[in-house]
C-alpha cells in the first residue's frame, strides 16, 4: 500500500508540473511576458505537491506501527495485561504480528489469533487511511498551486526558496544524525565504564567479554581489555595499505602519464570493477585461495602459519582498497594545472622527474583523501576479516597468527543478545567509541597534510 502512495503524490506532482507550466505558456501568449518562465511555474508545482507528501508519507509510517500495536494491545484481556512488562508486551507484539502474517507455530490461545485479526484489520485501515489522506492533501495542493499561476507571480524565486531549505533540512539531518551517533555511543559508553574500570578497558592486555549466566557460576568474569583488539585491527590495516598503497599509485600514475588512450580506455574500468565485487566474495577468495597458499609456502619454509591469518585477511582486502587509492590518486593527478607539467618538461625535466617532483606532491590532497578512504574502509572492514582472520583476540604483531578486528568483536558481541544491561553487549559501544576516536584522529592528521600542500600550491 505504500508504494500505491508514493504513485498518488508522484502523479499528482508529475500533473502539477503539466498544468502550471501549460497555463503560464497560455498566460504569456495572451497577456504578454512573465515574470519567471514556465518551467518554474511547472516545478513550482511539482515540489509544493511533492514536499509535503514525502514529510507525511515518513511520519506516517514513522508512527504507524506505534499507533497500530499501541491500539492491538487495548484489546488485551485484563489478567493478562496486568502481568505485562515493556519486554513481555514487546514479545507480545511480535508474536502477534508473526500470526498476523501466517508465520503460526504450535496452537496460539484463541485470544491471541483474536488480536492477529484485529492487527490484520488496523494495519488494512491505516493503509487505506494513508492513501486517502495522501490523495487528499495531493489534490488540495495541487489545487493551490494550479491558483497561483500568474504573470506577476515569482515562481522562479519561490522555487529556489524550496530547493534551498530542501538543502538546508537534508544538512541539518546529517548533523544531527552525526551528533545522535556520537550521543548513542557515549551513553553506551558511559554505562560500561560504570560497570568495568577505564584503565582496565584501555590498557588490559586480555579480551575475553564474557558474564555469568548464574550466580554462582566460576570462570566467567570476563576481561575487557581493547588492546589486542586494537592491535589486530593495525595489523590487518597495515597489511591491506602496505599492498594496496603502492600498487594504487603506481597503477594511477602509470594510467595517468604512461598508458596509451587505448589502453587506458580498457585497463582503468577493468581496475574499477574491484570496487564493485562483494566483500563476502573477496572473504571465499581469501579463505579458498589465498590462506592455503600462504599455509602451504610457510610448509615449504619450515614457517609455523596459522589456519587463520592476518596476512592472508590483509593481502585480499589489500586488493579491494586499490581501485579506491587508484581512482583518488588518478583524479588528483588530472586536476594538476596543466601549467606545471608543461614548464618542468620546458626546464629539461624527464617525464619521470615531471611526476614525482611536480605532479605528484601537488596531487598530495587528493591522493591523501583516497588513502584516507581506503583507510577507513580497511578499519570499518569486517566480512573478510571474521572468514579469513579468526575471531579469536591475541596480542601480536606477528601477521601469520589469527587475530580479530574491533569491528568483527562489535558484531560478535551484538548477535542473539539486544539487552544492553550487562557489560558483554555494552562493551560493543566502547569499542564503537575508541573506533570513532581512532577515526577522527586519522581525519586531523589528513586535513592537516592535505591543507598544508594546498597552501604551498594554490
Amino acid at each position: 500500500m505504500t508504494l500505491y502512495a508514493i504513485l498518488v503524490f508522484l502523479a499528482a506532482a508529475v500533473l502539477g508540473y503539466v498544468l502550471n507550466a501549460q497555463a503560464a505558456r497560455q498566460i504569456r501568449t495572451a497577456d504578454g511576458p512573465l515574470h519567471s518562465i514556465p518551467k518554474f511555474h511547472g516545478m513550482y508545482a511539482f515540489l509544493l505537491v511533492a514536499i509535503p507528501s514525502v514529510l507525511l508519507l515518513g511520519f506516517w509510517l514513522l508512527f504507524q506501527n506505534s499507533v497500530v500495536n499501541a491500539l492491538a494491545l487495548a484489546a488485551v484481556p485484563d489478567d493478562i495485561a496486568r502481568d505485562l512488562d515493556d519486554t513481555g508486551r514487546a514479545l507480545l507484539i511480535s508474536e502477534i504480528r508473526s500470526i498476523a502474517f501466517g508465520r503460526v507455530f504450535g496452537e496460539p490461545e484463541p485470544w491471541k489469533l483474536d488480536l492477529a485479526e484485529r492487527m490484520r484489520t488496523l494495519d488494512a485501515m491505516s493503509d487505506r487511511a494513508l492513501i486517502g489522506v495522501m490523495a487528499m492533501l495531493s489534490a488540495g495542493l495541487l489545487l493551490f498551486a494550479r491558483s497561483r499561476v500568474s504573470a506577476a507571480f515569482r515562481a522562479r524565486q519561490r522555487v529556489e526558496r524550496m530547493i534551498s531549505g530542501l538543502m538546508i533540512f537534508c544538512s541539518l539531518v546529517a548533523i544531527f544524525t552525526t551528533f545522535g551517533i556520537v550521543a548513542s555511543l557515549v551513553t553506551e559508553s558511559i554505562r560500561f565504564f560504570d560497570k568495568v574500570p577505564l584503565t582496565e578497558f584501555l590498557f588490559g592486555l586480555n579480551w575475553e567479554p564474557q558474564i555469568p549466566l548464574r550466580e554462582d557460576q566460576v570462570a566467567a568474569e570476563g576481561a575487557f581489555g581493547w588492546i589486542p583488539v586494537f592491535v589486530g585491527t593495525l595489523v590487518i590495516t597495515a597489511v591491506a595499505l602496505t599492498l594496496a598503497v603502492p600498487v594504487g599509485l603506481f597503477a594511477a600514475i602509470y594510467l595517468n602519464e604512461f598508458a596509451s588512450p587505448r589502453l587506458r580506455a580498457v585497463a582503468k574500468p577493468l581496475l574499477e570493477i574491484l570496487a564493485g565485487v562483494p566483500t563476502v566474495v573477496y572473504g571465499f577468495f581469501a579463505v579458498l585461495v589465498v590462506a592455503p597458499a600462504i599455509r602451504a609456502f610457510g610448509a615449504y619454509l619450515g614457517i609455523p602459519v596459522s589456519p587463520n591469518t592476518a596476512l592472508a585477511a590483509g593481502s585480499v582486502m589489500g586488493v579491494m582498497l586499490i581501485p579506491f587509492i587508484s581512482s583518488f590518486a588518478d583524479d588528483a593527478l588530472s586536476a594538476v594545472p596543466r601549467g606545471l607539467r608543461d614548464g618542468s618538461l620546458a626546464l629539461g625535466a624527464t617525464q619521470g622527474e615531471t611526476v614525482m617532483k611536480v605532479l605528484f606532491p601537488a596531487a598530495i590532497p587528493g591522493i591523501v583523501g583516497g588513502i584516507l578512504l581506503a583507510v577507513s574502509r580497511a578499519i570499518g572492514e569486517t566480512m573478510i576479516v571474521v572468514m579469513a582472520a579468526g575471531l579469536i583476540a591475541k596480542l601480536t604483531f606477528n601477521p601469520l597468527d589469527s587475530v580479530t578486528t574491533v569491528t568483527v568483536q562489535i558484531v560478535t558481541l551484538l548477535i542473539g543478545d539486544t539487552s544492553f544491561d550487562n557489560p558483554k553487549t555494552l562493551a560493543a559501544f566502547a569499542l564503537g567509541l575508541m573506533l570513532f576516536l581512532v577515526t577522527l584522529g586519522i581525519n586531523i592528521i589528513a586535513l592537516r597534510v592535505v591543507r598544508k600542500y594546498r597552501e604551498l600550491y594554490d
